[in-house]
């Protein structure tokens, strides 16, 4: 898209971000709405995969800054508007890309900026009493020592100390003014509960019925976690429902902010703890731009390796815990957990670590594959791996419990799964064959021969079987692969303790197992990252999760949430 066609569009009020290391355009907070209807209708920008906040604060203002796409492929387009710390509001893009939902309540509630005409504009991590907007720059912590680390307490003058004893009353909180929380009602329940449905409905004899609020979670086995779902009732019917997450948010993207680069690599280990590769080459990429460092070859071969392994042994867990969702307990799972077990040893061998790999650098991998590792790679690969998945095929797919648990439920329209950001298995099982790796490819995937897997029935069956239909390319992928790596250097430059990113911003993205995962990054110059954001597919992709139980019973609203695959670590960050 050229210049030319903005300007000639919108004489006034959008302009293109020409700041040092800036992409986009900036658009003024009364054109945004028209612009964003402007870039889904006209310029075919269809599918907004993005929304976050970056506080300026020396220079007094909040920025949102938004990431949209076309699901036809091809680069992104960066937009962005600016407001007055002071009065941080901006109109809600919700009506025009209904994948904003969560997203805009999450820069309300970690930034403080006003989605103005957002439906239900609650806090979504952090509880309702909370005090304050943590992502802004001005916060402060009850244990707060420094801006950035390495704290002096511990580098380099080593005077360590219990923050804990610092801290009369033993506890990592602070309250708003003359807030007592033994006197404190959960207003939030209430705004939570009147969001979700009317209480009562009169059918055509004039019958009056009563609505019940049912609460699964958070302590639940079936939500995966601490996890909640708030659901209102007419019988056994869901009429509405919301999910209600946090419960395990530690605000990753504040203690990526205060971490130097490298700190942050192991740390995005801890998002999607399946998936702990794909987070390191997502962030990789994202830091890479912004160095502007080249990935020397074998690099790339073992980079795509390790991810296409882990979509492998992601996609098996997920399975296996999807049957146990739906009743078949532990036995399918502990058959797909043994083949995951074997690709965790392949990550023993390469990294030190079976789950927190802490594999990636910036610029390559840390190191080479050791003695036997391949070996072990090209069996499971070209052996093993293939005879289980037909296998697991065999015994689940045309079981009629199965069956008649997902076929046709859960449903989820190719028209709705672009309007909610659904992202992955569940996008491609809806109809719509969008995957980053051939849509917009990074590292290496475009030397490669492998089918975008997709399915158009868009219900539970179709985001269970397509699991089966990626392992199965990521397999074809990894035979092209390990057949080709080459020999030679696996980093570019020599090991670096700490890194100076030039100034600006950057977002890298990577198609992981469970959909588009993206940093945002934004580099003043110094050692540790102004702007740290994660866009992640677990929290994005439930935002489809109410509509498509409505009209379900109970026991389906647990196989729509299984057949999603979330990991509540990248959830609630």
């Amino acid at each position: 898209m050229s210049d030319l066609d903005f300007t000639t569009r919108f004489p006034t009020g959008v302009v293109a971000d020409e700041r040092k290391g800036y992409e986009g355009y900036i658009v003024d907070a009364d054109k945004l709405v028209e612009f964003a209807t402007a870039l889904r209708d006209e310029f075919g920008f269809d599918y907004l995969s993005s929304v976050t906040g970056v506080d300026y604060i020396n220079e007094g203002k909040l920025e949102v800054v938004y990431h949209a796409y076309k699901t036809t492929g091809g680069a992104g387009l960066v937009f962005k508007t600016q407001v007055d710390r002071e009065a941080a509001e901006v109109p809600s893009l919700y009506n025009i890309y209904p994948g904003a939902d969560f997203q805009e309540r999450e820069a309300w509630d970690l930034m403080g900026i006003k989605f103005t005409g957002h439906p239900d504009l609650r806090r979504i991590l952090l509880w309702e009493g909370f005090e304050g907007h943590p992502l802004r720059k001005d916060w402060k912590e009850p244990y707060f020592e420094e801006d950035v680390k390495p704290f002096k307490s511990r580098w380099p003058e080593g005077d360590f100390h219990r923050a804990e004893d610092k801290n009369p009353y033993g506890a990592n909180v602070q309250y708003p003014d003359k807030f007592d929380p033994e006197k404190w009602q959960p207003e939030g329940e209430d705004a939570l509960y009147g969001s979700l449905a009317k209480y009562q409905t009169t059918d055509e004899s004039g019958l009056v019925t009563d609505h019940i609020t049912v609460n699964l979670g958070p302590q639940h086995p079936s939500t995966h976690g601490v996890f909640r779902i708030a659901a209102k009732l007419n019988g056994e019917t869901i009429v509405n429902l919301k999910p209600v997450m946090g419960y395990l948010h530690r605000n990753h993207e504040k203690i990526g902010e205060r971490n130097t680069y490298l700190q942050n690599m192991p740390f995005t280990d801890r998002l999607d703890y399946l998936s702990s590769m794909s987070n390191n080459f997502g962030y990789a990429l994202a830091v890479e731009k912004l160095l502007k460092v080249e990935v020397p070859e074998r690099a790339e071969y073992l980079r795509v390796i390790m991810a296409e392994l882990t979509r492998i042994q992601n996609h098996l867990f997920a399975i296996g815990m999807f049957l146990n969702d739906l009743g078949a307990f532990f036995t399918p799972s502990l058959y797909a957990i043994e083949e995951r077990e074997l690709i965790l040893d392949i990550f023993e061998m390469v990294s030190g670590s079976r789950m927190m790999c802490n594999y990636f650098r910036f610029g390559g991998v840390v190191r080479d594959l050791p003695e036997g590792a391949l070996e072990k790679i090209k069996g499971l690969v070209l052996d093993r791996l293939p005879r289980k998945v037909d296998e697991m095929d065999r015994f689940l797919s045309e079981n009629e419990i199965l069956r008649s648990r997902t076929v046709g439920q859960g449903y989820l329209s190719a028209e709705d799964a672009i309007k909610y950001s659904a992202a992955g298995p569940m996008l491609r099982a809806s109809g719509i064959p969008y995957d980053i790796r051939r849509a917009d490819p990074y590292s290496i995937y475009d030397r490669f021969d492998f089918d975008v897997a997709v399915r158009y029935n868009g219900d539970i069956y179709d985001r269970y079987y397509i699991r089966l239909d990626e392992v199965r390319q990521s397999l074809r992928i990894l035979e092209q692969a390990i057949k080709d790596i080459p020999e030679g250097e696996i980093l570019s430059g020599k090991p670096q303790y700490t890194v100076r990113v030039p100034a600006g911003e950057s977002y890298g993205r990577v198609e992981g197992p469970k959909g588009e995962l993206g940093f945002y990054i934004v580099s003043d110059g110094k050692a540790n990252p102004y702007r740290y954001h994660v866009r992640a597919p677990s929290f994005i992709n439930l935002t489809a999760f109410g509509p498509m139980c409505v009209g379900l019973k109970v026991a389906d609203v647990v196989a729509v949430l299984g057949s999603i695959d979330i990991v509540l670590g990248e959830t609630d960050r």
